[in-house]
């Protein structure tokens, strides 16, 4: 089993930055790839960014250049570095980790959410 610990969310002012954390820890022997999805009110989840062992990333147009994603791959946790957000970012963002466990069967955890407001 595989368990994954989000932190970092909040309330900030159109404009601001917030960083986004995601642990995974439990039965694991690799990861593989990692990233962000996120879920506004009344919408789908979608994808926000990702990024593979190597450091390959892949972001929504929504957040280029505004946004990055990074990884340490030593502490199995990665990053979502926010910036310049907008109100249209407020949604509960959700980690997501795919993998393989001790026993070489696959994984794919999500976290549990954290939510992030922006608004004055």
């Amino acid at each position: 089993q595989v368990q994954l610990v989000e932190s970092g969310g909040g309330l900030v002012q159109p404009g601001g930055s917030l960083r986004l954390s995601c642990t995974a820890s439990g039965n694991i022997l690799i990861i593989s790839d990692m990233g962000w999805f996120r879920q506004a009110p009344g919408k789908q989840r979608e994808l926000v960014a990702t990024i593979t062992r190597g450091g390959s990333t892949n972001y929504a147009d929504s957040v280029k250049g505004r946004f990055t994603i990074s990884r340490d791959n030593a502490k199995n946790t990665v990053y979502l570095q926010m910036n310049s957000l907008k109100p249209k970012d407020t949604a509960v963002y959700y980690c997501y980790v795919k993998g393989l466990t001790k026993q070489y069967s696959t994984f794919d955890s999500w976290g549990q959410g954290t939510q992030v407001t922006v608004s004055s």
